[in-house]
């Protein structure tokens, strides 16, 4: 069975709260429970979320020794601004997926750099809620 690592960054512990409009009324745990269902027992999900950028890099570079078939990652803000971020997630040598519950390229112009993006195989942007079940399942196939 696959084993993948699902990263969240900062503020993503106040969805919900943060910008209804433009995130949703759902929560982190209203994702994570809803994602796990569309996955129903297809891969073993491990879910970490920080506002902290070194608790971030930690968790990426436990990942390294760890048997994780795939990473997902929602950076948060640190997408536009965290070269240590970048270059922890440089190391793993399993597929890379970031995500963003919005459509960045909607929002303001410095969203539209994703530092972080450019070390990730994949990036999946402006699905809302389906966002982390779609860069999970295209880890499936």
């Amino acid at each position: 069975m696959k084993k993948m690592l699902i990263i969240n960054g900062p503020n993503l512990n106040m969805l919900g709260q943060r910008e209804p409009e433009v995130y949703g009324k759902e929560t982190l745990d209203d994702l994570r429970k809803f994602t796990e269902s569309m996955i129903s027992g297809q891969a073993k999900l491990e879910w970490f979320q920080s506002n902290v950028e070194g608790e971030l890099v930690n968790r990426i570079q436990k990942a390294v020794s760890e048997d994780f078939t795939a990473l997902i990652i929602n950076p948060g803000g640190y997408a536009h601004t965290s070269v240590a971020i970048h270059d922890a997630l440089k190391i793993l040598k399993i597929p890379v997926i970031e995500v963003h519950l919005s459509q960045v390229y909607k929002r303001e112009e410095f969203r539209h750099t994703l530092l972080t993006a450019k070390a990730a195989t994949a990036i999946m942007s402006g699905f809302g809620k389906q966002t982390y079940y779609i860069a999970i399942n295209s880890q499936l196939q």
